[in-house]
């Protein structure tokens, strides 16, 4: 037979043993004997998890004023920052002394956690939430920090943790994307679709957006005037001719990504339709959410979208708030407290939400952002507030195998950098992908010779101490 093409010769060179020996020396690159599909997989071990909702609040959420209060930077308030703190600030121009918090903290429930009274809505959930205050992160920059945060590297073109997990778990639903993002109606956060990007993985595992006003989805209504029988029969013909077309060009992970997200919208037509019909939950159910108050009706509804989907077996679900409300460089009261007052009582409503339907044992709870704020004050003293503080900075989990009313590590006596317990972003990741019942190490694809993993070649390990 004559090989036409450079494709059809890798094709059928596999067929004798002379093609397995090349085989061999190829390994993965080929692909030849991996799918690549959203059907449920086993995990690596029993999984506390089952499903993830990440609460990403990009910008950069102070630590000093909510989650990890410090007394010392009372007593030193006014005072000049050392000489290391005043090289963090990125404008070294706009360094100022060192700022107390304006908050009041607080002991929260029977585990008298401490947080601010600029989240009294999470502050009622104190009994169900483990704060990592020790986490650290390796960029300044919002841009390579979520970069970090996602993917596990400061740098662009590497698949996110949702399309990781998505990759290693399947999804439960069939009919409903196994990774769906609920960006903000305002705009997209920095870094834009890269967020949620499969890059080196198959195109199957990227997040798929849902739209939060109007329609979800676009383009998926069927067309009223065809009858269901004559869809159903166009429906069959088009599959017929996506696999004849299929079979002649095998190994093409874009190509079955694009067949398989045509069929999965077919499916969807329905499902999407429900999981996402918010009229059908009552009205307590919304006003919980802040649906009626125009304030927080945006991410109440993302939030409460967040619930339908995990509770239809959908895997990773990402929210994103707009742009950059917790990016506070100036009114640091009035701007970090607007902030909150858009995310708190959603928030709140969610993790209530989930205990009482009996869903928050096997979900995830992730609350967090890319980084956290110095100590000191930044811009002219009236109306200051805090640059990116990388260093130091804490991020809460709640539900699947999480322990509750737990604080896990410190940072230094001024909130600047972490000091005991240290949690890197690898750490992190590991520990997700933990409760999911995926061993880091194990969770990999094969490319350039290579065990490609979310958590890279960095050392990870899984932080037990917030285990339940």
């Amino acid at each position: 037979m004559e090989m036409n093409t450079r494709r059809q010769f890798f094709s059928r060179i596999a067929d004798g043993l002379h093609g397995a020996a090349l085989m061999s020396l190829l390994g993965g690159d080929l692909n030849a004997a991996q799918t690549f599909d959203l059907t449920p997989k086993a995990p690596h071990f029993a999984a506390k998890a089952k499903s993830v909702i990440h609460l990403f609040m990009n910008g950069g959420p102070s630590q000093v004023d909510l989650f990890d209060p410090k007394p010392k930077l009372q007593q030193l308030a006014g005072t000049a920052p050392s000489r290391e703190l005043s090289f963090a600030i990125s404008n070294g121009k706009d360094a100022g002394t060192l700022m107390p918090t304006p908050f009041e903290f607080k002991n929260r429930g029977k585990s008298g956690l401490e947080i601010s009274n600029a989240l009294p809505h999470i502050a009622e959930c104190a009994d169900e939430i483990a704060v990592i205050r020790s986490m650290y992160g390796e960029h300044a920059n919002h841009e390579p920090a979520l970069f970090l945060m996602h993917t596990g590297r400061t740098i662009a073109s590497r698949p996110s943790i949702g399309a990781w997990v998505a990759y290693g778990l399947g999804t439960e639903n069939q009919n409903l994307p196994a990774y769906v993002v609920l960006d903000d109606p305002k705009g997209l956060p920095i870094n834009g679709i890269s967020n949620w990007q499969s890059a080196y993985l198959p195109p199957i595992y990227q997040g798929t957006r849902f739209r939060t006003e109007g329609a979800p989805v676009l383009n998926l209504e069927p067309r009223p005037e065809i009858p269901t029988k004559l869809m159903e029969a166009e429906r069959d013909l088009l599959r017929k001719l996506d696999n004849m077309h299929r079979a002649q060009r095998q190994y093409q992970p874009e190509l079955d990504a694009r067949i398989s997200s045509y069929e999965l919208a077919a499916r969807m037509q329905m499902a999407a339709s429900d999981a996402l019909d918010l009229n059908k939950e009552s009205e307590a159910t919304r006003e919980a959410y802040g649906l009626n108050d125009p304030v927080t009706a945006s991410y109440g509804k993302r939030c409460l979208m967040a619930r339908r989907l995990v509770e239809r077996g959908v895997r990773f679900v990402q929210l994103y708030i707009e742009s950059q409300i917790w990016d506070t460089h100036s009114n640091l009261k009035n701007d970090l407290t607007a902030a909150c007052n858009k995310t708190d009582k959603p928030t709140a409503a969610l993790l209530k939400d989930l205990k009482q339907r009996g869903l928050l044992d096997q979900t995830l709870v992730v609350w967090g952002g890319e980084f956290g704020r110095l100590p000191i004050s930044q811009g002219a003293p009236k109306s200051a507030g805090r640059d990116h503080g990388p260093n130091g900075f804490s991020v809460w989990l709640a539900g699947g195998g999480v322990k509750r009313g737990v604080a896990f590590g410190t940072t230094d006596d001024i909130g600047f950098k972490a000091a005991d317990n240290k949690v890197s972003v690898h750490d992190f990741h590991a520990t997700v992908l933990h409760l999911l019942g995926l061993n880091n190490r194990e969770l990999f694809i094969e490319r350039n010779g290579l065990k490609d993993r979310l958590t890279d070649q960095y050392p990870a390990r899984v932080v037990s101490e917030i285990l339940a």
